[in-house]
C-alpha cells in the first residue's frame, strides 16, 4: 500500500517517516477529579516539558522517531504540552480523540448529558471534529480514536463510546486503539467495532498482554486486528516474563505481523494518584526504554530474531496506520 498521512502534535507526517515507533506511551495523565486534591502542587507546564523532553531524548538515543500517546480527552490529555515537546525535540507524537472507561473516565458529564437524549451521536460528532478540524481551538488534529473498557465486562456506557468511535472511524477512516483490563473483553471490543463497520485491521486491542492466554490472543489475531503488547515494565500488574513469553508465542504462531509494543508509561501526573514514594520503589515501571533494555534480551532468549524485533517497532506500526491488509491466519 502507498504511504498514508498521519496527524501529529506538530503537523502531518507520513507513514514512511514514522521510523521506529512505540505505540502506547503517555506524556501526562490526570484522572478526573485530580483538581480536588488541592493540597498537592502539580508540576508547571515548564516542569512537564522538561520531563518529557528528557524521556524523548532517551528514546531518540535508541533510534525512535515517533510515539502514539492514546490519552483520551477525559484523562488529562494536554495538547499544548504535546505540541511544545514535539517542537523542541522533533519527535513525532500522535494524539487521540475518544473517551476512557466508565470507572475512571469522564462519565458524570456524559451521564448528565444523556438525560436529554442518546449521546452516542454527540460523542461521534466530537470525535470526528477532533480528527478533521482539530482539538479545541488549537488546530492540532487527533490521529486515532481511543476507547476503553474495564475488566471482564463492557458496560452500557462503554458500549456507547465504542459505537460512537465506530461511527467516527467509518466517517473519517481513522483507526481505533483500545484499553482493556486484565486481558479481558478485547474480543468483544473487536466484535462491536467490526459489527459497526470498522475494518478489523484498523483496530489495536490494547493491553492484550494483561493475560498469557494464547487462545485469547490468537482469536483476536485471527479476527484480523492488531494486539498491543504494550505494558512492559508494569510487573506490578502482570509479570514481564509472561508478557515476553506470550509475545514470543505469537511470533512463533505466525502472528508477529499484528503485534505492536510499548510500555503504557506515564511521564507526568496531575495531582498525586499514587502514595508518596511508591513509584520510586518500582523503577522499571513507566520507563519507555525498558523494552529495548530488558525485554529484547528476553525475546532473543526465546528465539525471536532481530528482523522480527524490528518488525514490531517499524513495519507493524507503519502498516497499521496505512491500513495495509493482514494475511489470514490458520
Amino acid at each position: 500500500m502507498t504511504q498514508a498521512t498521519i496527524a501529529t502534535a506538530s503537523g502531518e507526517t507520513t507513514t514512511q517517516q514514522l521510523g521506529r515507533t512505540l505505540m502506547h506511551e503517555h506524556l501526562v495523565i490526570g484522572y478526573p477529579g485530580w483538581q480536588s486534591h488541592t493540597k498537592i502542587k502539580t508540576p508547571t507546564l515548564a516542569d512537564e516539558i522538561a520531563i518529557c523532553v528528557d524521556k524523548i531524548g532517551q528514546l531518540q538515543d535508541l533510534g525512535y522517531a515517533s510515539m502514539l500517546d492514546p490519552c483520551p480527552s477525559d484523562l488529562g490529555r494536554d495538547v499544548e504540552l504535546a505540541a511544545k515537546v514535539a517542537q523542541q525535540t522533533g519527535f513525532q507524537i500522535i494524539l487521540a480523540t475518544g473517551l476512557y472507561k466508565q470507572e475512571e473516565g469522564g462519565v458524570p458529564y456524559w451521564h448528565f448529558r444523556s438525560n436529554f437524549g442518546d449521546v452516542t451521536e454527540v460523542m461521534a460528532e466530537q470525535f470526528v471534529h477532533e480528527l478533521t478540524e482539530g482539538i479545541g481551538d488549537t488546530g492540532i488534529k487527533a490521529g486515532i480514536i481511543k476507547v476503553a473498557s474495564g475488566p471482564g465486562k463492557i458496560t452500557d456506557y462503554e458500549k456507547q463510546v465504542l459505537v460512537a468511535a465506530a461511527k467516527a472511524s467509518v466517517a473519517t477512516g481513522a483507526p481505533v486503539n483500545t484499553h482493556t483490563d486484565q486481558g479481558t473483553v478485547g474480543d468483544e471490543q473487536q466484535r462491536i467495532l467490526t459489527e459497526n463497520g470498522v475494518p478489523a485491521n484498523r483496530i489495536i486491542i490494547g493491553h492484550s498482554c494483561g493475560t498469557d492466554d494464547h487462545d485469547y490472543h490468537m482469536g483476536i489475531a485471527r479476527g484480523g486486528s492488531y494486539l498491543g503488547f504494550d505494558r512492559f515494565g508494569l510487573d506490578i500488574v502482570f509479570p514481564d516474563e509472561k508478557r515476553a513469553a506470550s509475545l514470543a508465542a505469537m511470533i512463533r504462531a505466525g502472528a508477529g505481523d499484528r503485534c505492536v509494543v510499548s510500555h503504557d508509561s506515564v511521564w507526568c501526573w496531575k495531582g498525586q494518584p499514587f502514595p508518596p514514594g511508591m513509584l520510586e520503589s518500582v523503577p522499571e515501571a513507566f520507563d519507555p526504554t525498558h523494552f529495548d533494555r530488558k525485554i529484547v534480551p528476553m525475546l532473543k532468549e526465546r528465539g525471536v530474531t532481530d528482523a522480527e524485533l524490528e518488525r514490531l517497532v517499524v513495519e507493524n506500526p507503519r502498516r497499521f496506520f496505512e491500513g495495509g491488509a493482514l494475511e489470514a491466519l490458520s
